[in-house]
């Protein structure tokens, strides 16, 4: 089923303080269906916390956080708990790969199903022939098909990054939001993983959290610009990195010449 036009997720005048400082300052963030996004900023810049209150592991203290799904109206985010914010089809890949490393990569894709939870289906579950077919379509998908039987721990590093981006998919996600996917990867790997977050788009709505400039251009999406918890600036690489705002409080001098090239 192709994705409905409009937005899928709205935030909202949102705000949340730790101690008084504010992470995330009257933020205001829209995503449309089938949209990739990549949002950048420095470190402090409130990156993380976005994430976290997107998937309710954090409420803010202000502002609305809405989500539009595929069959149901406005969602309130922030009146669920995080399981269930899952379970509406958002999922979210940490920068530190999370596989199961005893396990194959087959019985890693196997669990990450999406399916009934509770005690009693999951231990009445029998694989179906649609479990199959589902897993051997992300196998293809993150290029894995030909390691399928060798346990997840043997991995390197970016193939696991891979392995937990196919563990996601599994789940089915509406929206998935993904910190820092390139970080550790070599050229190579870099390259593919890039593809590999392409490849998705439409399918799937993607935010993309990255430090590395050079990944962020080959995605050659729309970007966002957070600055002490706020919105700098929206738009391409180019134009967004020609801003002489965004060089002076997130560039910087050091860095233009990287960003520019």
């Amino acid at each position: 089923m192709a994705n409905p036009p409009g937005i899928l997720l709205a935030l909202e005048a949102v705000t949340k303080s730790f101690d008084g400082f504010k992470a995330i300052n009257d933020l205001t963030f829209y995503l449309d269906h089938g949209e990739m996004r990549s949002v950048i900023g420095p470190n402090g810049a409130g990156k993380s916390t976005f994430m976290d209150i997107v998937t309710g592991r954090t409420r803010p203290d202000e502002g609305t956080v809405k989500f539009y799904s595929d069959h149901e109206s406005e969602i309130d985010l922030t009146a669920l708990r995080e399981h269930e914010i899952n379970r509406l089809g958002i999922g979210r890949k940490f920068q530190t790969p999370a596989v199961y490393e005893n396990l194959t990569i087959w019985n890693n894709l196997l669990i990450s199903l999406n399916r009934p939870r509770d005690l009693w289906s999951t231990l009445t579950y029998r694989v179906t022939s649609e479990d199959k077919d589902r897993i051997e379509e992300i196998l293809k998908t993150v290029a894995l098909n030909d390691q399928r039987n060798n346990k997840a721990g043997f991995l390197s590093h970016g193939k696991k990054q891979w392995l937990e981006i196919g563990m996601l998919l599994a789940q089915n996600p509406k929206l998935l939001l993904v910190d820092e996917p390139a970080a550790g990867m070599s050229d190579s790997e870099t390259e593919r993983t890039a593809e590999l977050l392409l490849s998705l788009k439409g399918k799937h709505s993607i935010v993309v959290i990255e430090h590395d400039m050079e990944f962020i251009r080959r995605l050659g999406q729309k970007v966002t610009v957070l600055v002490q918890g706020h919105v700098l600036k929206e738009g391409m690489l180019d134009v967004v990195s020609e801003d002489d705002e965004v060089r002076s409080v997130y560039l910087g001098r050091k860095r233009e010449k990287k960003i520019a090239a």
